[in-house]
């Protein structure tokens, strides 16, 4: 882990109330693995006495990129950052998504804000000259990220507004017998209906959990959660866990 002050290069909003933040940052880019994330101090007063997490969204160089949504003080204070202001960051943190040596056909599943880590594992996969596959589900056509990775994607809005009608899960079932390996980042339910599918019992999957954290470094235990394997911490033991080893019905919604 390494306490790094990162200069920001670009903060521009790409989706209403979704910023894209670009980072100079090399001691953190440098080691960081797809799926692991940064703590960052988000303003100076009081107020904001705790660090927010977020995923490492992309890599390039010596930069990283963030992509969050605006959800309360913390993230509106970061998404009014200009150019040349400076972050305090920790990172990077947790245990990201591990590639099988042996996988050659990758399934990527995202819901909503959830493309943030996997554009990072498109990325590395794409490296590695590996076939992948993108599900992609928003409520609307309005909140699909606009710089997906050159992988196959398929998308499904709630509305209808963009791809298939309805929710991603509704499309998995058909494209689970041709991957090797699956990886998810969603929200609660997405992850409750995936577990729930039979068709997913015998296949390794990894998802990426989003929880509130209050020191990122596995002091506080604010982020413990019920896995079939005792307590875990998901900034220390996670954010990436495997599909069945969590117990959803034990974990509440952010």
């Amino acid at each position: 882990m390494i306490q790094a002050k990162a200069a920001v290069i670009a903060n521009d909003e790409i989706m209403p109330g979704v910023y894209l933040t670009w980072l100079e940052s090399p001691q953190i880019a440098s080691p960081a693995e797809a799926g692991q994330f940064v703590m960052v101090r988000c303003g100076e007063e009081p107020e904001y006495p705790l660090r927010r997490p977020f995923s490492i969204h992309q890599r390039q160089g010596g930069k990283i990129a963030l992509l969050f949504n605006i959800v309360g003080k913390g993230t509106q204070w970061l998404a009014q950052r200009q150019p040349g202001d400076e972050l305090d960051l920790l990172g990077p943190l947790g245990n990201g998504f591990t590639i099988n040596p042996k996988a050659r056909h990758l399934l990527l599943l995202a819901g909503g804000i959830g493309i943030a880590p996997l554009v990072s594992l498109a990325d590395e996969a794409l490296k590695r000259e590996l076939s992948v596959t993108l599900l992609y589900g928003t409520p609307s056509a309005a909140q699909l990220y606009p710089h997906l990775p050159k992988v196959k994607i398929v998308t499904a809005t709630e509305d209808g507004s963009a791809g298939k009608k309805g929710m991603i899960t509704d499309l998995l079932p058909d494209f689970i017998s041709g991957a090797d390996q699956i990886f998810a980042c969603g929200p609660l339910p997405m992850y409750r209906a995936m577990a729930a599918m039979p068709e997913l019992s015998n296949k390794p999957v990894q998802v990426s959990l989003e929880v509130r954290m209050g020191c990122g470094q596995g002091i506080c235990y604010g982020c413990t959660v019920k896995t079939r394997n005792g307590l875990k911490q998901v900034c220390q033991h996670g954010p990436v866990f495997e599909l069945n080893d969590i117990l959803w019905d034990e974990l509440k919604e952010v």
